[in-house]
């Protein structure tokens, strides 16, 4: 017999478990304070922001997890110390912290309005020599605060050593366990707000736009994209570079149907899962069992589908849930990111693995991955 009580027992024991095995301490508060000091060796990213979080007038925040309208925007420079180790954020052990050994913010601040937004990144593109102006649209996941999400993204632009632009979508999380029901509701409310952003970031002078979610961010990511696609005013498509979903908190069943409204897409959704996610196992047990994308077993549907699919499972995530494996892409981003811009296509010709993946084969990739890529990837295409 079917007990809603025990259920909730059950699903409170494994958060509670999730939480246990996180960090003591989290950013709430003043980590985002700006540091006065450079620190020999940092580098240095300056990243826009577009949220629909609320202003938080504690020094050093910015932003809250509750929700606000209109759109907001501010712009932050944040610096990552010489002693960064890939796939980690070296978090300040107080507030605000030390630009020699932590992420740091070096200056913040809001910014007024679509044209303030608009006129900063264009400013940020005209630095970049043409053919390079590029944009990477970033949306987080559930249960995170604004500076987790602000320095996750950092950390990602800096392993990559991404070349484009950083902008920073980011929704009203509350960034707690036991909040996953405003999350969703967060993340499915801001889908309008992410459609604005996308246009707007469409309409600068950017020559390409790349796009990158992870776990529930997946979900007002793809709710984002459906509406702009059912809309009939779909921006220049030339424009768009690769979507990658990363760890998707999608149930299964709603991606196909969402797949079906895109239809199979001319370039492909990039979806990076692993069947080991404790997270979205979670989730798949809140959600009464249902399938969810970023730990779905039937890769071969999903390439089906129109996407290619990068398998994680075999990998040895650096967190305890198994949940935030794609970070560990980033410090292979600049091979694998050639492989993606080169598209799928078969090896010529038998026994010329490693030639074919520096040539952008991802059969390739799949047959050598320790000696190109470093991690133990499998990559599923239709």
């Amino acid at each position: 017999m079917f007990d809603p009580f025990r259920r909730l027992a059950l699903v409170c024991t494994v958060l509670a478990a999730m939480a246990a095995s996180g960090c003591a301490s989290r950013p709430e508060t003043g980590f985002l304070a700006a540091v006065a000091e450079a620190a020999p060796g940092a580098t240095e990213h300056s990243i826009l922001v577009a949220t629909t979080r609320k202003r938080d007038d504690r020094p050093g925040t910015l932003f809250s997890g509750e929700r606000a309208k209109p759109l907001d925007f501010a712009m932050v420079r944040l610096s990552v110390p010489a002693t960064h180790k890939h796939g980690e954020i070296e978090w300040a052990s107080s507030a605000p912290g030390n630009p020699q050994t932590d992420f740091v913010v070096r200056q913040a601040g809001y910014l007024d309005g679509d044209k303030a937004f608009l006129a900063s990144l264009n400013a940020q593109l005209a630095f970049r020599p043409r053919g390079s102006r590029k944009v990477l649209l970033f949306i987080h996941g559930y249960n995170t605060m604004f500076a987790e999400s602000l320095y996750r993204f950092g950390q990602v632009v800096h392993d990559a050593k991404a070349p484009a632009v950083p902008v920073l979508f980011t929704w009203a999380s509350r960034g707690a366990l036991t909040q996953y029901v405003y999350d969703t509701n967060s993340a499915t409310a801001a889908r309008d707000d992410l459609e604005r952003t996308i246009r707007l970031i469409f309409d600068s002078k950017a020559e390409q736009v790349n796009i990158l979610a992870h776990s529930m961010g997946n979900w007002v990511t793809v709710e984002a994209l459906r509406q702009i696609k059912i809309s009939g005013k779909t921006p220049p498509i030339g424009k768009l570079g690769p979507i990658v979903l990363a760890a998707p908190d999608i149930d299964i069943d709603v991606f196909k149907s969402q797949m079906r409204r895109f239809g199979k897409p001319k370039k492909p959704f990039f979806i990076v899962v692993s069947k080991d996610d404790k997270a979205l196992a979670t989730s798949r047990f809140i959600a009464g069992g249902q399938e969810r994308l970023g730990a779905d077993g039937d890769t071969t549907e999903l390439a089906e589908l129109g996407a290619v699919v990068i398998d994680m499972t075999d990998v040895k995530a650096m967190d305890s849930t198994n949940h935030g494996k794609f970070a560990q892409l980033a410090e292979i981003a600049p091979q694998l990111r050639r492989v993606l811009e080169h598209g799928v296509h078969k090896p010529h010709s038998p026994g010329s693995a490693t030639h074919d993946a520096v040539t952008g084969s991802l059969e390739a990739i799949v047959a050598a991955p320790l000696a190109i890529l470093g991690l133990p990837l499998k990559i599923i295409t239709r």
